[in-house]
């Protein structure tokens, strides 16, 4: 496949509903559309994790992640523009749905965001994501293509087979040309300038 027709294929998934596997600019990740429940609620599934725990999602730019917190920091702002390597903020006053109703794309579903309002988007340093997050209009799902407990796949072959047998479409390992294989800094911003590193 071409990598258009790859694109295309994936974009078709997230838009059914769907979860993928693909390559990110960090390791492998299982992806779904952020703003639908049903299909974050897969992806939790897939990985045998409670979905008490939050998601990082990916987003084109830093105007795609202000549709869906309240207000974007200043500071986070700052750290976009000087950022050179992966980095997941993670923002307060995230706008999602309300558990047990369905999702519409102006929101956020509710089971990727924490028990705090908060949620973690990343701006990836990956053309292939950044394409992807763009044609669909809205953030995805970004997390390692492991099961919860067990080790973080750093590359495509360390994934195990139950992970590619369980998603809807498989993302060709030919695409990842830009993963680390090092997972993302995490920083916590807040609104009156507050920053807490909450992974290097």
């Amino acid at each position: 496949m071409k990598r258009d027709e790859i694109l295309s294929a994936a974009l078709k998934t997230l838009r059914e509903g769907g979860t993928i596997l693909y390559p990110t600019d960090t390791v492998w990740g299982i992806g779904c559309d952020a703003t639908c429940p049903e299909a974050v609620a897969k992806v939790f599934s897939i990985k045998r994790r409670s979905d008490s725990k939050s998601l990082v999602l990916l987003a084109t730019d830093l105007d795609m992640v202000a549709k869906y917190v309240r207000e974007v920091p200043s500071i986070a702002v700052d750290l976009v523009e000087v950022n050179d390597k992966p980095m997941t903020l993670v923002y307060p006053d995230a706008l999602c749905g309300v558990e047990g109703e369905p999702g519409d794309r102006w929101h956020l579903a509710w089971n990727t965001v924490a028990e705090d309002g908060s949620v973690g988007m990343r701006i990836p340093l990956s053309q292939f994501c950044r394409d992807l997050t763009f044609k669909l209009g809205r953030p995805i799902v970004s997390t390692s293509a492991n099961i919860s407990g067990e080790p973080t796949p750093l590359r495509f072959g360390n994934i195990v087979q139950e992970i590619k047998d369980a998603v809807d479409f498989v993302v060709p390992p030919s695409v990842d040309t830009e993963s680390t294989g090092k997972a993302s800094q995490i920083i916590k911003v807040g609104l009156d300038g507050e920053v807490e590193i909450i992974r290097k």
